[in-house]
């Protein structure tokens, strides 16, 4: 039984809308499918930039005792300094002119002191 041009151009249509009709069903569901996952997506991501915020205030107050600590070493440091520039100049130097005098002595007693300290572990 042949087939007419009307008949055939609907068949051609039938067919044509079938599958333009599966090819919309496969893309809502995949739509949908995205939107779920986008929806638990933007959820974690919630969840994570408050974690975020949470981890901000925590390096905030960190580095705010950091300042501090930097703060509280230049001060030391500065002390430190004075300290050395206060022996070097007031101790060390005025007395470098007794010191060829002192390093003799200071030798002579250390190895007294050593030969005693034999003497004594060998009794």
């Amino acid at each position: 039984m042949p087939l007419t041009l009307n008949q055939f151009l609907l068949l051609v249509i039938t067919i044509a809308v079938v599958v333009a009709v599966t090819f919309l069903v496969n893309l809502l569901r995949q739509l949908r499918k995205t939107a779920r996952e986008a929806e638990e997506t933007l959820i974690e991501v919630k969840a994570l930039v408050g974690e975020t915020r949470e981890t901000g205030r925590i390096l905030q107050s960190r580095i705010e005792d950091v300042g501090e600590l930097v703060q509280a070493s230049k001060k030391t440091a500065v002390s430190v300094s004075e300290i050395a520039w206060f022996v070097a100049m007031k101790i060390l130097r005025p007395s470098s002119k007794y010191w060829p005098f002192l390093f003799p002595l200071m030798r002579l007693g250390w190895r007294q002191a050593k030969k005693f300290k034999e003497e004594k572990n060998v009794r």
